[in-house]
């Protein structure tokens, strides 16, 4: 049997929780939890998209996302609206308030990375290897 800090499971979750306690303190600044903080993120980014796009952005399904678009929309950050096309598909946009938010919350990236010892190099090389493992993953769905 393996031991718990030999998984890569283990380090990977270990590791992940700690990157989003980071955030906690200036996401709480701006009323936003993390996982809705990565969906303002992809529409900061891209604008109005559905909502499968965000869920390919994210690597989450549309059931978990619409709960959580839901009470983005209930707390004004954006609407959802039908497409005109095709009314089975429901757009997202950011509302003037969600768009604002973006000003506050740029510092957020440059503070949570200060918390790392890493240099450009190693942050480059981890960001690549991360990178090599969500295409492997993307590559290999039934």
């Amino acid at each position: 049997m393996i031991a718990l800090s030999e998984h890569l499971c283990f380090k990977t979750y270990a590791v992940s929780r700690y990157i989003t306690s980071l955030y906690k303190p200036y996401l709480d600044e701006i009323s936003l939890t993390y996982p809705q903080y990565l969906v303002m993120l992809v529409l900061w980014e891209s604008g109005e998209m559905n909502i499968g796009k965000i869920g390919e952005h994210l690597h989450l399904d549309n059931g978990t996302l619409t709960p959580l678009l839901k009470r983005m929309e209930k707390n004004g950050l954006l609407k959802r609206t039908r497409s005109q096309d095709d009314e089975r598909v429901v757009l997202i946009s950011l509302t003037e308030n969600g768009r604002d938010l973006k000003e506050k919350a740029k510092h957020i990236p440059e503070a949570v990375q200060a918390c790392f010892n890493l240099g450009e190099g190693q942050k480059k090389q981890l960001m690549s290897g991360l990178d090599e493992i969500l295409s492997t993953q993307s590559s290999s769905k039934i």
